[in-house]
């Protein structure tokens, strides 16, 4: 639960140090051209960060993923039918993440799509750990 809770404090410090940035950018006696092209340096910036967060939440489901399908052997009844729901939704998770971050590297993707993906990926990975009941 911890760990959440830094997750999202650090992605809440990325987005505040982008429109800290974004802000001091405007009101900065510069050309035109160079305060779009800071702006434009700067969303980059934050569009590369959660790009790099959704890489290594994908990794850490895939993870889950593996995990859960071990405890799913162990399970009988109720808890196993639970298991192969939750896969199957961790797995559709994993493949929007991938289906974005493959957009992202052609140039096909947006700010919306990945922070959509992500927070996909956080609610899969949070559906296994009820399932599992891990802290």
């Amino acid at each position: 639960m911890a760990k959440n809770i830094g997750k999202k404090v650090a992605v809440g410090a990325v987005f505040a140090a982008a429109a800290g940035y974004v802000a001091g950018i405007l009101t900065a006696p510069k050309s035109g051209k160079e305060s779009r092209d800071d702006i434009k340096k700067a969303a980059s910036s934050v569009i590369t960060e959660a790009e790099k967060q959704l890489k290594k939440l994908h990794t850490q489901l895939s993870d889950e993923i593996t995990s859960l399908q071990e405890y799913k052997k162990k399970a009988t009844g109720s808890a196993k039918q639970k298991c192969s729901a939750t896969i199957e939704a961790a797995k559709s998770a994993q493949m929007r993440a991938k289906d974005v971050l493959s957009a992202l590297h052609d140039g096909d993707s947006d700010d919306p799509e990945l922070k959509a993906a992500i927070a996909d990926v956080k609610k899969a990975l949070q559906s296994i750990k009820n399932v599992t009941h891990k802290k």
